[in-house]
């Protein structure tokens, strides 16, 4: 992973990936899945307050406008954020208008990533406007979510425009590996969603990872996204909790020894635990 690094106030250090279209990608940032429309713009405020500048949002959230609001009320330059949104239109035309309503709804001038929510009947010709809205600035990169091998072969073999990320579900039970070894070598960078597998088989108590966590003077939760994040994976953990915020943000500093990287990989099961019980 990346090779520019910000410092925020509280003295830590962003780490960044650099995709093949040349942008900084923050690996670590903030998931806006199920957060209230109405809270949206204030939790990002206080998200950009401690230093995150990364921002996943969607059409299917509702809550779009609450992430622009927060961006431009930051006082800080556009450049300094990566925003992405997803959208579940199914076509060429529905796409066109779905990334303006996008654009429309945050007030911003451009997306720095946009990204096929889940497998719609018709994804090339949603791909395909999103290939046009990079020729046209509107949107910076594109890419998948949720999307299969045998899919993702589909788009690389018919693109113009190559697919720069692809966001799926990965955490300690469902850690991606084959899928993770295949993107890299297409050149498709990985991000992860539900990092804390939504709290599934009382990950916060795992007795390993606690033990681990005790170790290295670190919770839980900075344990499990810097596991992820030493794996190459950009992370978006979800949370409405400035002190939790904080605790997220904080994983930047701990770097786990080869040892304790191989006993994480080791509680992998290998399928999804949420993916298909709800759409994120």
């Amino acid at each position: 992973m990346g090779n520019r690094s910000n410092r925020m106030k509280e003295g830590l250090m962003m780490r960044y990936c650099q995709l093949y279209t040349g942008q900084q990608m923050p690996v670590l940032g903030m998931g806006f899945y199920q957060v209230p429309v109405l809270e949206t713009s204030k939790v990002a405020s206080q998200a950009i307050e401690i230093g995150y500048r990364l921002f996943d949002t969607a059409y299917y959230y509702g809550n779009e406008q609450g992430v622009g609001q927060a961006v431009r009320q930051s006082g800080l330059p556009r450049q300094d954020f990566f925003i992405t949104s997803k959208v579940n239109s199914s076509g060429y035309l529905a796409t066109k208008q779905a990334i303006k309503q996008a654009l429309d709804k945050m007030q911003l001038d451009y997306l720095d990533l946009m990204l096929i929510h889940w497998m719609v009947p018709d994804y090339m010709g949603t791909y395909r406007a999103m290939e046009e809205a990079v020729s046209k600035g509107y949107v910076r990169a594109i890419g998948l979510s949720n999307f299969g091998r045998q899919e993702i072969e589909t788009v690389l073999s018919a693109c113009r425009v190559r697919p720069a990320v692809l966001q799926s579900e990965c955490h300690l039970f469902h850690q991606q590996g084959a899928m993770r070894a295949y993107t890299q070598q297409v050149g498709i960078q990985f991000e992860g969603w539900a990092p804390f597998a939504e709290g599934r088989r009382e990950i916060f108590q795992h007795p390993a990872v606690a033990a681990m966590a005790r170790r290295y003077g670190k919770s839980v939760a900075q344990v499990l996204l810097a596991f992820l994040m030493q794996e190459g994976v950009i992370v978006i953990p979800r949370t409405v909790n400035p002190s939790q915020m904080k605790e997220n943000f904080d994983s930047l500093d701990l770097t786990l020894n080869p040892d304790d990287l191989a006993i994480l990989r080791s509680f992998d099961e290998g399928r999804n635990l949420i993916w298909q019980e709800n759409i994120v």
